[in-house]
């Protein structure tokens, strides 16, 4: 990692598989180096549909979410925020995540919906290209049980975003130490 980059680990909860149709419900974001300095957000949904399978995954409650949760506008506006009290001056914000194309897509969407940009630009790391390619495995070996069992971390997945952004800062960390033990 070079001073100009500052790893953010991402993750997210929906109502369903693509963002304009189905709604991000959460977010959960928290520096690689840093995972104590984090941010979570429940955002009100801005679309009737949903899946109920990937609700029941969540583990939110829809009709919560109406009365309690952000409004997109505002929860984007506070992830903005967040990013650029996390960077020092001259560092961008690099977006991580374990299935980055999924929850990017919803990030991306909500930034230029609600905002009109995204902080983090139009990429992103993918944590299960980076394992294929640093490792030599097989796109099959790229589960997050796959990667746990290789690299040892303490923590686990548990479909809560915040959680799981730190478990994916840990992976992800283990994975970069690992490169620079070679």
């Amino acid at each position: 990692m070079t001073n100009n980059e500052l790893y953010v680990s991402v993750d997210v909860e929906t109502s369903g598989p693509v963002p304009g149709e189905y709604s991000l419900l959460s977010i959960g974001a928290c520096l690689v180096a840093d995972p104590n300095t984090s941010i979570y957000l429940e955002l009100q949904p801005d679309s009737t549909m949903h899946d109920p399978e990937a609700v029941a995954v969540s583990g939110l409650d829809l009709e919560k979410l109406k009365q309690e949760g952000l409004a997109p506008q505002e929860a984007m506006r506070t992830l903005e925020r967040w990013l650029e009290s996390s960077c020092l001056r001259g560092q961008k914000a690099v977006f991580v995540g374990l299935n980055a194309p999924f929850d990017w897509s919803f990030v991306n969407y909500y930034f230029h919906k609600y905002l009109g940009s995204n902080p983090f630009g139009f990429t992103a790391i993918d944590m299960k290209a980076y394992f294929m390619g640093a490792s030599g495995c097989s796109w099959g070996e790229t589960k997050s049980s796959h990667m746990s069992t290789k690299l040892k971390p303490r923590s686990a997945p548990n479909h809560n975003a915040l959680d799981d952004a730190r478990f994916q800062a840990e992976l992800f960390a283990l994975m970069l130490a690992n490169r620079n033990d070679r």
